[in-house]
């Protein structure tokens, strides 16, 4: 079993670009990494850090942008999330929801060396 949507191509650019997941305490640290999450920073409830939008690696953010694009594609559960999220929201938000899908799985993948 793979990724869906990461290829050969998309397989060689995400090591060249993080080294090992191993630096990465959870899946969630590196979706945040990868750009592919909202940044959430709160203090006694009041939403703290605005200008820390463009922290992660914008290669990482793009990698699984074109995954999630391949994934809505070429695999049936990535275009069924995809069609759900398009009925409510716009296209382009849509595919960028199914980013952080793919940036959660690939620590794990990695780790059981499938990609």
């Amino acid at each position: 079993m793979t990724v869906p949507g990461i290829g050969l191509t998309l397989a060689t650019v995400i090591p060249l670009q993080i080294g090992s997941t191993e630096r990465f305490a959870s899946a969630a640290n590196f979706a945040s990494y990868a750009r592919c999450v909202e940044r959430q920073y709160l203090i006694s409830g009041k939403k703290k850090g605005e200008g820390n939008a463009r922290n992660g690696n914008k290669y990482l953010a793009w990698v699984f942008v074109e995954a999630a694009n391949f994934a809505l594609r070429f695999c049936d559960p990535g275009r069924h999330f995809y069609e759900r999220k398009n009925a409510k929201i716009s296209p382009v938000v849509a595919r960028k929801a199914s980013a952080p899908k793919l940036a959660r799985v690939f620590p794990y993948a990695e780790e059981a060396q499938v990609v």
